[in-house]
């Protein structure tokens, strides 16, 4: 098994297995179960834990934790979620908006890797509904080597014929960044394990 990276789903079989050095909130307790999966975060701890984020039923319930990497049973990924327009045909949320976008966007090729996150992604691994009427599509893109603006351009095109507002984020090896952002050109925020950067580059840090 990979190790897991931001965004992507992960289960654990016991509960004992989240460390929170302040506690959990007592809804985390009530309302989450091992069967639903918890989302990676962006951060680092010196003894390689996984950062994750545990999803509750409303938008203020979040809440987050550590995992023990041997305490990881299954990921899921944003990618694959979005490899089988099927399974999106069959869903139980097909009449939702962002899983509409998410189906039109898979009827496109597009030369790059990507994947859904955010509550479309949390509805479609854990089959709760999560997702409203408003509710945005928020989208990953992997772009592991340096790419330029001018690729994304027709990506970005069709995002907005879509029927709802969608949000991408690029992943580099070194962070991710909104898409809107860096194709209005200048310096772009690189969320990385460590907190937020301003870069000009975000496939280079600008320590190295």
């Amino acid at each position: 098994m990979s190790d897991p990276r931001a965004h992507d789903f992960v289960w654990i079989s016991d509960r004992s297995a989240l460390e929170n050095d302040g506690g959990l909130p007592e809804w985390v307790n009530t309302c989450w179960r091992t069967a639903l999966p918890l989302v990676v975060r962006r951060d680092k701890r010196a003894d390689g834990a996984v950062p994750v984020g545990i999803r509750g039923l409303t938008r203020i319930q979040r809440a987050a934790a550590w995992i023990d990497p041997a305490a990881v049973m299954r990921v899921v990924t944003p990618e694959s979620l979005i490899s089988d327009v099927n399974a999106l045909l069959h869903s139980p949320f097909v009449s939702q908006q962002p899983v509409q976008a998410l189906i039109t966007l898979c009827s496109l090729q597009w030369p790059f890797v990507w994947g859904v996150t955010g509550s479309c992604a949390y509805a479609l691994v854990s089959d709760l509904p999560v997702m409203h009427a408003d509710s945005d599509l928020d989208l990953l893109v992997r772009c592991d080597t340096p790419a330029e603006p001018s690729q994304f351009s027709d990506f970005y095109d069709q995002l907005q014929r879509l029927p709802c507002r969608a949000d991408v984020q690029i992943n580099t090896p070194r962070g991710g960044f909104a898409l809107s952002e860096w194709l209005r050109g200048g310096d772009i925020m690189l969320k990385t394990p460590s907190g937020p950067l301003l870069v000009r580059d975000p496939w280079q840090l600008p320590a190295e």
